[in-house]
């Protein structure tokens, strides 16, 4: 069982303390208030009556062990005593599994998740994303034990999804081998976002429903309009997250929804800088604070410099989608909210693995490109985080360094700045590196120095481990879920209302309504009927549309996986992407009809509507909400303040032909149906 030690002075007191007397380091032991320790196998040293971690294990109070020092002396020291293969396996994040997780592993089931850990190496002769032969075969993840005793790995990407106390458990049991190994360097656990309904679960991208509270996708917080309330969402996920020993953020996305047919739009912004700038600063700063500190949780904000202006929308985890164009000349756009990111403080950036077609930067992708990371982001951009590469540049995605070897790309990327190597557990290629051009050592020391920052200033190591009866009372508790509840509201966007001068909505009570839901699900019909079990709207829900007054038809439509992309031209209209045009045009036929449609991306709807439609007595946007939420906005229940993201072109061949960095809205008077920042209200 591991202890805590509690002063009975409080954390508040402890920085009013600080306030008062400075910062100036090594503290006396005067003005020094003794933290929490959290500790499993290691013995405590009391000096003066203080106590510290004796990590090392030598019976001496090292410097990285004082928590009197500043967190640069710390570890600066640490570093000195750290191995070249300590620092080599500490520069590396991969996935790491819990007990019976097999997620990776297509054709084999997982069992029951447990808190123990997954000891089996996961070796892959293939592309993880894109299922397809690797030249350099890789290990995506390490057995837990053989990743911390053998390859000194600190750094992992949990994408399991368990029971709340499961979490808390299995990130406890981690901590604690780390503590008994080496020189008991804690783990910092990192996850994708965890907090959001989305209908584009994959790994990567988002971990899907989970025990965490549920809130709108980010569309749906940028659509919200309402920056205190998105503040409030991040803070609420930075406890749950906290609770439950997630310590790291691979999120989020400050990319621009400029190239429509893009599959990653869903965890976007929207498609306008400024907004997008403003969303990644409330996020930032609701997550991490004013500055890390042991309730942070640390953020990787990406894709630097901008992967939104992607070649025909093509994805860059793919060769055919390994451009990045900009035919508007909108670059510089691309950066804004990367540099609100920075002003906010995020931990560290991450770029992602295209290539700029046509600017002044070379053209190989921004993991090895110096230029971009030395020049503009440490330089022009004044970034002075950590770099942390995306999954599987070397060896799965070198784009514009496919030539190179294994050896070569590290020792590029490494030039380029690169601090944290995301996508392979085996360290063995990255030490040969080192090996051969031992000039690249100070490169090392300075990004483990960077690395260890982020463990001082998050606390952990003075108290890595988490109260699992906590984690179960904080994540998805219903002071937050109620808060969620506003914003999955607030996410809904009020299109159009009825005719000129004679608005349909809200419905009033009594109205008898066809409720019907539309998605290709596979294995399952793609139409749900949905009569609420409560029905606090006075309507009289009905199974068919011939027995209702008003039809609510909300359309789902779902675009090829992005893992499942194959090089094919991609479509943002209906029929392309999982909707049957003709199914839903006969049912809105029968009856006026209340449609909504889950825009995940901007979707061209001209197949079943248009400006004056029989029949379509109000068009809705979600982006990511419940039944209910949007049942109380048809009934009038919530009025709708939501607006629009971004902008949906008129027709599919305006999509095709928009410039892939250039926001809809400046595309022309006669590109859009629906505009950004569009949305009624009544």
């Amino acid at each position: 069982m591991y202890l805590f030690k509690f002063h009975p002075l409080s954390t508040l007191v402890a920085a009013t303390l600080s306030l008062l007397f400075g910062s100036c380091n090594p503290r006396s032991e005067s003005t020094a208030v003794q933290p929490a320790l959290g500790y499993r196998s290691a013995q405590l040293l009391e000096i003066n009556g203080l106590q510290f971690k004796d990590l090392s294990r030598d019976g001496e109070l090292t410097p990285y062990e004082d928590w009197r020092l500043s967190h640069e002396q710390r570890a600066n020291d640490l570093v000195g005593r750290m191995s070249l293969e300590q620092k080599v396996g500490f520069m590396l994040i991969s996935s790491t599994r819990m007990e019976n997780d097999w997620a990776f592993d297509r054709g084999r089931q997982s069992g029951p998740l447990g808190s123990g850990f997954n000891e089996e190496d996961q070796v892959m002769a293939i592309n993880i994303f894109t299922r397809k032969p690797l030249d350099y075969p890789m290990m995506g993840a390490a057995g837990t034990t053989k990743a911390v005793t053998q390859f000194h790995e600190r750094h992992f990407i949990l994408r399991a999804n368990p029971s709340a106390r499961l979490l808390a458990e299995w990130a406890n049991n981690l901590q604690a081998l780390c503590e008994g190994d080496g020189l008991g360097i804690p783990a910092i656990i990192a996850s994708n976002p965890r907090n959001h309904i989305t209908s584009n679960a994959a790994a990567g991208l988002s971990v899907g429903q989970t025990a965490f509270t549920q809130w709108p996708g980010e569309l749906g917080l940028a659509a919200m309009r309402d920056l205190n309330l998105a503040r409030q969402f991040a803070d609420v996920s930075r406890q749950e997250w906290l609770a439950g020993g997630l310590r790291k953020g691979y999120m989020y996305m400050a990319d621009l929804a400029t190239e429509p047919r893009w599959q990653r739009i869903e965890g976007t912004f929207g498609e306008d800088a400024q907004l997008a700038a403003e969303m990644t600063r409330e996020i930032v700063l609701g997550f991490q604070g004013e500055s890390l500190s042991e309730t942070s949780v640390a953020l990787t904000t990406k894709h630097f410099p901008g992967g939104g202006a992607t070649e025909d929308g093509q994805d860059p985890h793919f060769e055919w989608g390994k451009r990045e164009v900009f035919p508007g000349g909108q670059f510089e756009n691309n950066l804004i909210p990367f540099k609100a990111a920075i002003e906010a403080g995020t931990s560290a950036i991450m770029p992602y693995y295209s290539f700029p077609v046509g600017t002044e930067y070379e053209e190989v992708a921004y993991a090895y490109n110096k230029k971009v990371l030395q020049d503009l982001l440490r330089g022009t951009m004044g970034f002075d985080g950590i770099i942390n590469s995306d999954t599987g540049p070397i060896m799965m995605m070198p784009w514009g360094v496919e030539g190179l070897g294994i050896t070569e790309r590290y020792k590029l990327a490494l030039e380029a700045g690169i601090n944290l190597f995301s996508g392979t557990a085996d360290p063995s290629q990255l030490l040969a590196t080192l090996e051969q051009y031992p000039e690249l050592i100070p490169l090392v020391d300075e990004s483990v120095e960077r690395l260890l920052l982020e463990k001082f200033r998050l606390g952990l190591f003075e108290n890595p481990y988490v109260d699992v009866e906590a984690a179960e009372a904080t994540i998805g508790k219903k002071e937050f879920r109620d808060l969620a509840e506003q914003s999955l509201r607030k996410s809904i966007v009020l299109l159009r209302n009825g005719a000129e001068n004679t608005p349909t909505l809200p419905l009033t009570s009594g109205t008898k309504v066809y409720f019907e839901s539309y998605q290709q699900r596979r294995g399952a019909e793609p139409n749900n009927v949905i009569i609420p079990t409560d029905n606090p709207w006075g309507f009289e829900f009905v199974g068919s549309a011939a027995e209702a007054d008003v039809v609510i038809l909300w359309l789902f439509p779902q675009g090829k996986s992005l893992f499942a992309s194959d090089g094919s031209p991609l479509y943002v209209s209906l029929s392309k992407n999982g909707i049957d045009v003709s199914y839903v045009n006969q049912l809105m036929s029968e009856k006026p009809t209340i449609l909504a449609i889950n825009f995940t991306s901007p979707w061209v709807i001209d197949e079943i509507y248009s400006e004056g439609k029989e029949h379509v007595a109000g068009v809705l946007a979600t982006f990511g909400t419940s039944s209910d939420a949007l049942l109380d906005v048809i009934s009038g229940a919530f009025a709708p303040t939501g607006k629009m993201p971004f902008t949906t072109p008129i027709s599919e061949e305006k999509a095709q032909n928009q410039l892939s960095d250039v926001p809809g809205y400046d595309e022309g008077p006669d590109y859009s149906l629906f505009r950004f920042d569009e949305g009624l209200t009544y």
